[in-house]
């Protein structure tokens, strides 16, 4: 199945979570908006200065080298007196512009003549306006500052605090059971390196999907490594779908006989297993698991599964492309489209796949990407080298200086 069909097919089978919940804007960051947030005032409230100096009419200013008196002292926090026709008004960074004056112009350009508050010569002709910001001009009152589905960032809080929030209605965050298959697999800690018995591996894929997991939102309940056994593989599933929103495994989704995951969920529901037509990550299973009827509100829905390949690269490339915007639909954000870029390929690719690729790259110092030598799935160093990830055709070969369609992990991973 071609990768963009796979995703389509994925995001058609959710829908959004109902669950809000208030939380304090301080506790918001990573959470997905459940409403939208109109403004009850402008933002600024009021004109003001954006300049330590003196607010005055620029009409009084007929040229370079006018002595005005200043007639008041306005600090931020603090309402001024009308302005006097004649006079300025000394005025700090903040500050309401007091009502008559329409400039301010900055300290640097005038000189005190007399002492503070006795007068101010004002060497450069001010122009209406300057160095004010008008109010309303961040923010005007009535207006959606922030949408339901945004995905909450530090930016968006600070904006929500600007109109006054100190609290958001949020949705639920997705409760993910996370568990990992395979009988050689070892957790770090456990074993020393020394004494790894023979056919064993370090269970890497925990930490990143776990990681992974942490970053959109999710509540993760980390069940651990389920033996190769078909009456484990059940147990976990069973236990893993009553309470939570997606059970997330890598590993056990092929055919081979010691895969119990494919059979397990098909006894507990439905399995979808697709062979997606990328490299890495070609194994990938979807479907759903039953909940027990004393699970509550839940029970009416099943539960999502989806099934990652088990080897590191692999899990984590189908995890960014493929789990990253199941999840975001799945809390109601809106799914973003990974923005590619297009730069020059500083290497060469002479043999064609039959599957669309995605290379591991790095950007260079000269404009262009260099591509790490062992492209193999279970090659994780390649992921920690690279910065992004070529979106290579499947059938085309790369000449040094092709241009090549790149996307960053952080725009994956943000």
């Amino acid at each position: 199945m071609p990768l963009d069909a796979a995703l389509a097919d994925l995001l058609r089978r959710v829908e959004p979570l109902s669950r809000p919940e208030t939380v304090a804007t301080f506790e918001a960051d990573r959470r997905v908006l459940a409403e939208d947030l109109v403004s009850e005032l402008h933002v600024p409230p009021q004109d003001n200065s954006s300049m330590d100096g003196y607010a005055l009419r620029a009409a009084d200013v007929t040229e370079p080298g006018v002595v005005l008196p200043v007639s008041q002292r306005i600090a931020a926090g603090h309402a001024g007196e009308p302005l006097r026709p004649g006079t300025c008004a000394r005025i700090f960074t903040g500050a309401p512009l007091p009502e008559g004056a329409d400039a301010v112009v900055m300290q640097e350009e005038t000189r005190e003549v007399g002492g503070d508050l006795h007068g101010v010569h004002i060497d450069a002709m001010p122009a209406p306006g300057q160095w004010v910001r008008r109010a309303g001009e961040d923010v005007a009152r009535g207006s959606v500052v922030l949408a339901r589905g945004e995905w909450l960032t530090p930016a968006s809080l600070g904006l929500a605090a600007s109109i006054g929030r100190a609290q958001l209605q949020v949705l639920a965050r997705p409760r993910v059971a996370l568990f990992s298959t395979g009988d050689e697999l070892v957790m770090p800690g456990e074993v020393a390196p020394r004494d790894m018995p023979p056919g064993a591996i370090y269970n890497s894929n925990r930490f990143f999907l776990r990681t992974l997991l942490q970053r959109l939102g999710c509540e993760v309940s980390d069940l651990g490594i389920v033996p190769d056994r078909r009456d484990a593989t059940l147990a976990a599933l069973k236990t893993a779908a009553d309470h939570h929103d997606l059970i997330l495994t890598s590993g056990g989704v092929s055919v081979g006989e010691e895969d119990h995951i494919k059979p397990a969920v098909q006894q507990l529901g439905s399995l979808d297993l697709w062979q997606i037509a990328m490299k890495p990550g070609k194994p990938f299973a979807y479907g759903t698991v039953r909940r027990d009827a004393g699970a509550g509100a839940d029970a009416a829905q099943a539960c999502h599964f989806i099934g990652l390949p088990g080897n590191p690269v692999s899990s984590y490339v189908t995890f960014l492309l493929l789990v990253r915007p199941f999840l975001l639909r799945l809390q109601g954000a809106r799914v973003p489209t990974p923005q590619p870029i297009l730069l020059p390929a500083h290497f060469d690719l002479p043999r064609a796949d039959k599957r669309r690729e995605f290379l591991r790259v790095r950007r260079n110092a000269a404009g262009g990407l260099d591509l790490f030598a062992n492209q193999s799935s279970g090659v994780l160093t390649s992921a920690v080298w690279g910065d992004g990830l070529v979106d290579h055709p499947a059938g085309h070969t790369i000449a040094h200086g092709d241009l090549v369609s790149y996307t960053s992990f952080a725009d994956l991973l943000a």
